[in-house]
């Protein structure tokens, strides 16, 4: 690849600063913004030389990126090195990104609070925790049930549903 222009520079930074916001390593999401914006596939020697980071560390993110499954290898004619590229349409990348997230994060809360709640209630906990955690669970579950339902829908009927939200909020304020 050919050096990083200014931009492509200042794009992958913020991506990697953002990325160590969002609890993933600064590295794995550089690798992920550099594949985005990369017009082509790009081997990991590329990567590590473009990025300046230790090949050994673009193996090990480039399989976390594919483990979420945003980043996949891709064959070039006359080149034996596995070559990567980035999902390019933003819609069905922050699709997996978000059910990723869930699968990681939202899921295995609401297990443990519905946990919680059965021995609450089993115990005949203090009325204060049990009805903090009712309203725990059944707010996970109201937006786990809200997101599946979103997820189901193609991007067009996504926008769709984006649009008359704002429209809708403009009437009701």
């Amino acid at each position: 690849m050919n050096p990083l222009t200014p931009v492509q520079q200042k794009f992958i930074l913020h991506w990697g600063t953002m990325g160590t916001q969002w609890g993933i390593n600064r590295t794995v999401a550089q690798v992920h913004a550099l594949l985005f914006i990369s017009p082509k596939p790009l081997n990991a020697e590329e990567i590590a030389q473009t990025l300046s980071v230790a090949r050994s560390n673009v193996s090990t993110s480039i399989g976390e990126l594919q483990s979420w499954g945003i980043v996949r290898n891709v064959p070039v004619m006359g080149d034996r090195r596995d070559h990567f590229e980035s999902i390019q349409d933003v819609w069905e990348m922050f699709r997996i990104v978000l059910e990723e997230r869930k699968r990681r994060e939202i899921d295995p809360t609401l297990a443990i609070l519905r946990e919680c709640l059965a021995e609450a209630e089993k115990s005949k906990s203090d009325e204060h925790t049990r009805k903090k955690l009712t309203e725990l669970t059944r707010f996970f579950e109201t937006m786990t049930s809200w997101y599946e339902q979103i997820r189901r829908l193609p991007t067009a009927a996504v926008m769709k549903f984006i649009k008359l939200g704002e429209k809708m909020i403009k009437t009701l304020t």
